[in-house]
């Protein structure tokens, strides 16, 4: 069983409440947008796997790429910053999710929290929200899963302070 925290768009913001929610994580995940201060701390905290998101410069673009898609318990994962969701996939992952789709699709860039299962391709969408302080939501979220065999399970969101 892996334990899993999953992020998105700390913009260059990194709250302290982070360490303590994911302190019983095995790995932490970094669904894009990162800013500057927060890779390494992360990094130094747990391990971590990431992607670079629109907002992030030529040091996180060179370490993280745009899409990594790996294997988690059996669980095939693809994470990508900006890849839509069900039914409004961005047209640069639709070739690729509708003719290999992945178990578990991991995305950021909205801000917005979503859940969600693709009946179509039976595919789980995660977008965990936004983490830092800079965007519109209202809301800063986190999440928190567990992956065991080829099964998810024990999704928690966590909401931090208001913005």
């Amino acid at each position: 069983m892996k334990k899993i925290g999953l992020i998105s768009d700390t913009h260059g913001f990194l709250d302290d409440a982070v360490f303590k929610h994911f302190d019983g994580v095995d790995e932490i995940w970094h669904a894009g947008d990162f800013g500057p201060n927060v890779a390494e701390p992360l990094a130094a905290f747990k391990p971590l796997r990431g992607v670079f998101g629109n907002i992030d410069d030529s040091a996180i673009r060179a370490e993280f790429p745009e899409q990594n898609r790996f294997s988690c318990e059996r669980v095939d994962v693809w994470m990508t910053h900006i890849g839509g969701y069900p039914g409004r996939y961005s047209s640069y992952v639709k070739p690729e999710i509708y003719t290999n789709p992945p178990k578990l699709f991991i995305t950021g860039h909205s801000h917005i929290l979503k859940v969600m299962f693709d009946e179509k391709i039976k595919c789980l969408h995660i977008n965990p929200g936004a983490a830092g302080k800079h965007g519109w939501h209202k809301v800063r979220t986190l999440i928190r899963f567990c992956i065991t065999d080829e099964n998810i399970h024990t999704l928690e969101v966590i909401e931090l302070s208001g913005r």
